[in-house]
Order: C-alpha cells, then structure tokens, then sequence
C-alpha cells in the first residue's frame, strides 16, 4: 500500500486530468465486485422463492438476467473511461445542461434510498449472529449497529476515490474466500437446500412472475448501477482499451451478483424467508458466524461508499453550491434516516421489490436516452468542455428537448407494461394485455431511444432557440 493510494480526493464534478487517471482494469473490477458482495443480493436471489418461483428457474432469471444487465452497465463506464466525466454530467449532452437536472435530482434521492437499503442488512445479520452468543436484539443494539456502520461508510466516501478503490483492492479477495466457505457449507450440508423447490404458480401468474423478477432482480440488477458507472471509469487512463474497462467492469459485476444471488436462493428454498437473519442461523453457526460477520459487515459499507461519494456527485451535478464535504455529511444522515425506514418496515421483501420496480421505471428510458446519444448519434465523441458551459452557451443547449420528451415517452411505455406489487405500478398493457408480464425495462430503454434518435434530428434545445431568434 503506498501513499499513492490513499491520498485525499481533491475531485469534484470537473473531468480528471490525465495526471490523477491511474486505476487500472482489475482495480476496477475490484471496485465493482465490492460493491455487489452484499447481503442485499442475497435478497435478490430469496424473492424470487418468496415469490413462488421454483428454485432452478429463480437462478435461471438471476443468470440469463444479468447477462443482459451486466452488460448494459459496463457500456456506461466506457463513457466516463473515454471522457474522464462523472454520469450526472454526461447526460448533459443528451438532456442540455440544466436539463439533466432532473435525472441529477432522481439519483441523488435514488441513491439515498440504497444506502438505507444496504445498511439495513448488517443490522438484521448482526443482531442474527449476535443472537447467537447471547446478545438480545434490542433497538439500542440495532441503533449502535447504524450508527457505526454509517460512520465507517462516511468517513471512506469523504475521503474520495482513491480510498474507494483502496479499501476494495484489500478487502475483495478475503472477502471471497468467506463467500467459498459459505457456499460450500450450505451446498453441502443435507437438508440446507430444496433443490426439487418447484413453483406453485398457475401458468399465467407463473410467466407474469418470472417475467417481473426478471425485471427486478435479473436485468434490473445491473441497470440499477448505470448512473454510478462513469463516476469510477473516469480515473482509468486513457491508454487502458476500452474494452479492457467493459469486460473488467462486467466481470466485477456479474460474477459477486449471480453467486451471491444463488446462495440466497439457495437458502432461501429452504427457510422460505428473506430475513438475512434467519438465512444466516439456518446455515452458519459458531465460529462461522464471525467470518459470516466480516462478510456481512464489509458487504454493505463496500456498496455504501459508492452509493455516498456517487450521492454528492449527483447533487453537485443538479447545481447545488455545496462542498463535497458537506453534501457527505447531509447524505449520511439521510441515509440514517432511510435505513430506520427499512428496518421498521412490516414486510421487507415487498418494500424491496416496490423499490427495485420504481427504480426500474425511470432509469430504463434515461439509460435508453444516454446510450442512444453516446453511441449512435455523437458515436462515443462529447466536447468535454462544453458540458460545463452555461446553459445559454453550451453547445449542448439549456434543456434539450429531444432527450427530454424522449425520457417522457419511455417513463410512460415502461409503466404500461409495467407489473409492480402495488396498483400504481401495474400498467394497463401489462395487466390487460399481456396477462401481468413485465417488459419495462425493455420498453423504457427501447421506447425512449428509438423517440431520442427520431426528435434529435427536428427538435432544438431552449438555447439554441433563444440564441436564433437573438440574431434575426
């Protein structure tokens, strides 16, 4: 470890410079592969059992998902690798400058909601282990649990990037030994896993279900992590291939999400509960326990210092005139509040699902929008300094009206067929049409990329009106 890697992030939302991008591939990897050791993904492989999905088909979703997922995440951390821009602001190109406010605004909130989530499991696990060697589960317990776990992820998230990627370079590979153990121990041990579990959904109900958890815990995974991708690939070096940043960014996302995923449902097809509580009594005991404990505790401050640093990035993105500094702090304590939420609320596993599908409903048509700018129309070439003009003299307009009716009409065709837990979220496409299947995800990426490329060519953003009708 040197000094190198641990100095203090002086980074805002400006582009890096060339001097300060020295994260190579497997770092990257590292940083990723952080992130989604978490017990959160064992939730994500556990709803599907608690859903009434058989066991073989709840892993089929969690691998053929994240296929596609993984892969639609690590095409946006090219774009920052190419730009050495933060997400929030490369959106400006598709959304004008102040027009990508608005999905600045939905992050910032998003992410407060994750942080909350993830924090949410160490506390439930702990207070499981603890249980364990005598100690009760008690609010104080659960708040002095919050407390230090937030602490810990503040403090690395003010601190920057550079001790992001340090604390996954050193942690990730003890951590995936623990995750070796765990998974032999419940795959082995009789009567741990239902592997016969068979769905006890009739046809109908049964395709509508693989099809919604597709969305929320297959394809909607890596979807999910599309507005942090390029607040990380923009410290690797310009002479690192492309496509080296895809595929390591790729590997670090897919391989922890679909083995962890599995686990959960693994268990899951036997305690039939996503208490990560009770996950974790019917399978580790004893010493275990400790190493389970570690995991458990790394897990979550590993997702959360993205989740915190990618926060302040988002709200400085949408204007606001704070210190990174500060903006921490304030994430901090929102996301205090938002994981006494979760840990209060009467059914995890519905609230959680309800989260991941409203995600899902404005995140597919803003990636559909980017993807289609980046790619197709500006084919992987942004004027980096023209992101950070004013609205009025930015090549890129003030509100870019194309990206942002474009993001509209996805919003709208991805809740048609959309089919949420809740009522507000069950589309009349879905619901009248299609039996209750659920393609959101697609239609909102399709839908609103498709309309990008079509308004791109006739419709003008605000100032380029203002700055046509100025010189008549």
């Amino acid at each position: 470890m040197t000094d190198s890697e641990l100095r203090a992030d002086i980074h805002s939302i400006e582009p890096i410079p060339d001097a300060d991008r020295d994260s190579t591939g497997p770092q990257q990897m590292w940083i990723w592969a952080g992130a989604n050791i978490a017990p959160v993904n064992w939730a994500l492989g556990a709803l599907g059992i608690i859903l009434k999905l058989g066991l073989m088909e709840t892993i089929a979703v969690i691998v053929i998902g994240n296929i596609v997922g993984c892969a639609i995440f690590a095409a946006f951390t090219v774009m920052g690798h190419k730009t050495g821009v933060n997400q929030m602001v490369l959106s400006r190109s598709a959304f004008g400058v102040r027009g990508a406010y608005l999905p600045s605004i939905l992050m910032f909130v998003m992410t407060l909601g994750w942080i909350g989530v993830n924090t949410y499991f160490p506390v439930k696990i702990s207070i499981g282990i603890l249980g364990q060697f005598g100690v009760p589960d008690t609010w104080l317990i659960e708040i002095v649990i919050i407390t230090v776990v937030m602490a810990a992820q503040v403090m690395i998230g003010v601190y920057g990037f550079y001790a992001i990627r340090t604390f996954e370079k050193y942690t990730v590979p003890p951590t995936i030994a623990i995750m070796v153990l765990m998974s032999i121990l419940a795959w082995t041990r009789p009567g741990v896993v239902n592997w016969g579990l068979a769905t006890s959904l009739p046809p109908g109900a049964h395709l509508a279900m693989l099809t919604l958890l597709t969305t929320a815990i297959g394809v909607g995974w890596g979807i999910s992590w599309v507005t942090w991708a390029s607040d990380y690939s923009r410290f690797a070096p310009r002479n690192v291939p492309a496509k080296s940043v895809f595929w390591y960014s790729y590997i670090g996302m897919f391989v922890p999400t679909v083995w962890l995923g599995i686990l959960g449902a693994t268990i899951a097809s036997t305690t039939l509960d996503t208490d990560p509580a009770k996950m974790v009594s019917a399978v580790f005991g004893g010493p275990v326990s400790i190493l389970v404990l570690l995991m458990v505790l790394h897990g979550p401050i590993a997702t959360n210092i993205l989740n915190v640093y990618s926060a302040t990035l988002a709200a400085l993105s949408a204007g606001l005139k704070f210190s990174r500094f500060w903006l921490t702090v304030i994430v901090g304590i929102a996301g205090y509040l938002v994981t006494l939420y979760f840990i209060f609320a009467p059914s995890f596993a519905k609230a959680f699902d309800n989260w991941m599908i409203s995600l899902l409903l404005w995140m597919s048509p803003w990636a559909g929008v980017v993807l289609a700018d980046f790619f197709i129309k500006r084919k992987g070439k942004i004027n980096v300094a023209e992101l950070y003009r004013s609205p009025e003299a930015s090549a890129y307009g003030d509100i870019n009206w194309a990206g942002m009716i474009a993001f509209f009409a996805g919003l709208i065709a991805g809740w048609s067929v959309e089919d949420g837990l809740v009522g507000a979220l069950q589309g009349p496409i879905s619901i009248n049409f299609l039996g209750g299947a659920d393609l959101s995800w697609l239609f909102g990426i399709g839908v609103s990329g498709l309309v990008y490329l079509v308004l791109g060519k006739h419709v003008t953003s605000t100032s380029s009106i203002a700055a046509s009708t100025a010189g008549r």
